[in-house]
């Protein structure tokens, strides 16, 4: 049964602390590679902002980071492959306008007659429309050291990936469409951060952490707002300042919680943590009989079963690798 909100806060603060121990730990190497005197991982993450990408060089650095990532995914046997090259796009003003973050537009689940997923780039980002945010910008995602993971949950490991399993392999349209849920897909995407943070330079790694920690805020502030044990300006002081987010930013996660979809900013760090579960299972197992862990085969089975809820994919799992 899905974690009601009291357990799953209890759960996502204890996981918000572990994050920021382990992104303090990280710190002090970057900022020596970088001559800075603060070690604090907050003015870590605020120096590696100033390395905006703009114009001309944003596609190239995209594409060449994909490539990085495509080529431990090969050499590290993670996870096959789909056969197609993932498509990447910088998205127009109104799409920006519409969508800050880069996203992956996802292909069309039913009927489909060969369209695929596009991980999209709204770097060129506007304003934020409305309420305190509109005179703000957001400095988030345009930085070098975040496209680690934003490659890993938007394209490959991550949602492109996950999508063009499904169109390649034939994922019948119950498990493709019908089945849908946020749990699935933003815990696959951000279980495909994890999964390629050991792999990352230092400073992709502690980005690749921000990221972790601010859905782990998501899955205690979004619930707590609601229960009215945190206020909205108490859940901007911990995004502002523990997350390291941008004002405008900021203002668009409370609004998120509280009233744009609340409930749903849960989904990532909830989702990532039952696919951490059933692979922990599933490596007990093997080594309890004697085997080794095949991340390849765990991943592939995992995408093939298309967008499951945690407890059908759960029995899914416990299935396939309970076989002698």
């Amino acid at each position: 049964m899905p974690l009601r909100p009291e357990p799953l806060a209890k759960m996502a603060r204890e996981a918000f602390d572990d994050i920021q121990g382990e992104m303090q730990r990280l710190a002090p190497a970057v900022a020596k590679a970088r001559g800075m005197t603060s070690t604090d991982y907050r003015d870590v993450i605020r120096a590696l902002k100033k390395d905006q990408l703009v114009g001309d060089a944003i596609m190239p650095h995209y594409r060449q980071r994909l490539g990085e990532i495509e080529a431990i995914i090969k050499r590290e046997n993670l996870v096959t492959l789909p056969s197609r090259e993932a498509r990447i796009r910088i998205s127009s003003d109104a799409e920006a306008a519409q969508n800050p973050a880069p996203h992956m537009r996802p292909p069309r689940l039913l009927g489909n007659t060969g369209e695929m997923g596009e991980f999209v780039l709204p770097l060129n980002i506007p304003a934020a429309p409305g309420g305190k945010a509109a005179t703000l910008s957001y400095d988030d995602f345009t930085f070098q050291a975040a496209s680690w993971t934003l490659t890993a949950h938007e394209a490959r490991p991550g949602h492109e990936m996950q999508f063009a399993k499904i169109i390649e392999a034939g994922v019948s349209t119950a498990r493709a469409l019908f089945a849908f849920n946020s749990t699935n897909v933003e815990g696959w995407g951000l279980y495909a951060e994890w999964m390629m943070l050991p792999y990352m330079p230092p400073e992709g790694q502690l980005i690749s952490l921000q990221f972790r920690l601010m859905r782990a805020a998501r899955a205690f502030l979004d619930p707590e707002l609601h229960m009215g044990r945190v206020t909205p300006d108490e859940a901007r002081r911990v995004l502002r300042e523990d997350v390291v987010l941008s004002q405008a930013m900021t203002e668009q996660e409370v609004e998120r919680y509280m009233f744009r979809a609340p409930g749903q900013a849960t989904s990532y760090f909830y989702g990532y943590t039952q696919l951490r579960d059933l692979r922990t299972e599933v490596e007990r197992r093997a080594t309890k009989n004697g085997g080794k862990f095949d991340a390849r085969d765990f991943h592939d089975f995992i995408l093939a079963q298309g967008l499951l809820p945690p407890e059908l994919l759960k029995e899914a799992v416990a299935a396939q690798f309970a076989k002698p």
